[in-house]
């Protein structure tokens, strides 16, 4: 029987972008069926007091130029610092919400990851990211609104609430089985469960 992993993620974190890709080969692999949850980052990050890891020079060093091309390579995927960052992902994440209401999330989520961390764009701009969800065919405008919408804007505020009440911290930030892994270098212990 497949598993089901609760992914709250933030386009802003290279990690998360990690562990989506890592999480799409599990569900070829597993069947591992991804329950997408997006949150604000900069939201959790307030509420509990943590900061981005690039916060400590050395820690943000030796994460960028060492530890995430580690994980590129044995995850086999593309992953290119984007010069933009740190970028504002604000609407890009009330977006996801609009896109699960348009039963469009998966794609979005596809094509927002690979701009911002495989194209390098600047999807902090709404310009640029209306111009990469046309060219991949996504209603840029119906996602655009939505991400105006007061409701959609509660529900992001809701949906980061609900990740920290849970024990959230960061991002990515997963549950299965009642249990929760932290960060894109947990995942041999999703794994693991998976072959259970």
């Amino acid at each position: 029987m497949s598993k089901t992993l609760e992914f709250y993620f933030d386009f802003a974190s290279p990690t998360a972008y990690l562990a989506h890709k890592r999480l799409q080969q599990l569900h070829e692999q597993y069947g591992l069926v991804i329950d997408y949850k997006p949150m604000l980052l900069g939201g959790v990050f307030k509420a509990t007091g943590n900061a981005t890891p690039i916060s400590v020079p050395a820690k943000g060093k030796y994460m960028l130029e060492s530890d995430l091309p580690r994980f590129s390579r044995r995850y086999g995927v593309t992953l290119n610092m984007n010069p933009y960052f740190p970028i504002n992902t604000l609407y890009l994440m009330r977006a996801a919400i609009g896109a699960q209401q348009l039963d469009c999330l998966q794609p979005y989520i596809d094509t927002v990851f690979d701009a911002v961390w495989v194209a390098g764009k600047n999807m902090g701009d709404p310009e640029v990211v209306t111009q990469v969800l046309v060219d991949n065919g996504l209603d840029a405008q119906a996602l655009m609104a939505l991400s105006q919408d007061p409701a959609i804007k509660a529900a992001l505020i809701s949906a980061t609430e609900e990740a920290v009440a849970r024990g959230a911290f960061g991002t990515p930030t997963m549950y299965m089985d009642g249990e929760m892994f932290f960060g894109q270098d947990r995942l041999d212990f999703v794994e693991e469960a998976l072959r259970d």
